[in-house]
């Protein structure tokens, strides 16, 4: 997701590959981004730091509490830490740094191509010019959405976090399903693409409930309301509210832990 975020920034011209520093303990990884994107990179995570207006903190968890130690006591009040790390609250990051201007978010994996969306907060002491940098940091993934209450981030990481893995799940199967039919696989491949990608797209812009499109498709004794009364009967809606709701105790136990 670093990554994501470099390429994105490049991309939309919030900052210049000669104004973008990144530390890794990987050789491999200084070695990839600094030829993919011409930026500096270090192992040294002070360095990286010492002259940013912004700190992205793009780590997995279990290296955040090493990373906390090593930067605390060193970012300066005028810059802004960005985490997204999950799991990591406001009041973790700015005790673990002594810092106040932290803003926690939650992207996803389609940032990658700039068609996330990001869920963000910020601790109350950040100032306006920090929330403008933070915005055109996040909005360089995709869409953003700022959000008061932090409870609101842990919600977001069991729905927008995880669902692309279980949208992939889907896509997958109804390829596998096409094929089984009869379908050569790419033909299946770009008919469910553009299936889904249609269908969200009208979910967007009628303004309807999607019941009631669902409901639009649904001619009485045709197949669609059969391959629905497959769905129900197996339970395909408690699947998946039960795997939202499992995510969700996850994330709250990684931020307790």
């Amino acid at each position: 997701m670093g990554e994501a975020m470099i390429r994105g920034i490049l991309d939309r011209g919030v900052a210049q590959a000669n104004e973008i520093a990144v530390s890794d303990i990987s050789d491999k990884r200084r070695s990839h981004l600094g030829r993919q994107y011409g930026v500096t990179t270090t192992s040294d995570n002070r360095q990286a730091m010492e002259k940013a207006e912004s700190i992205v903190l793009a780590i997995k968890p279990a290296a955040l509490a090493e990373v906390l130690r090593e930067l605390k006591g060193s970012v300066q009040t005028e810059q802004l830490v960005l985490s997204i790390v999950a799991g990591a609250s406001v009041a973790s990051l700015c005790s673990g740094l002594n810092h106040r201007a932290v803003v926690r978010a939650m992207p996803n994996m389609p940032a990658q191509i700039g068609e996330g969306v990001t869920v963000w907060t910020a601790s109350n002491e950040l100032k306006e010019e920090h929330l403008k940098k933070a915005h055109s940091l996040l909005a360089a993934l995709g869409r953003e959405i700022f959000v008061s209450d932090e409870m609101y981030i842990d919600m977001a990481t069991a729905v927008s976090g995880s669902g692309p893995a279980y949208v992939f799940l889907i896509i997958e199967s109804l390829v596998d399903a096409g094929v089984h039919i009869g379908l050569p696989r790419e033909l299946a491949q770009e008919l469910v693409h553009e299936t889904i990608l249609g269908a969200t797209r009208l979910s967007q812009k009628s303004g309807k409930h999607p019941a009631e499109l669902r409901n639009m498709v649904t001619s009485p004794g045709g197949t669609t309301t059969e391959g629905l009364f497959q769905l129900e009967e197996r339970g395909l809606r408690s699947l998946l509210a039960q795997a939202i709701i499992a995510g969700y105790e996850k994330s709250k136990r990684l931020k307790q832990g």
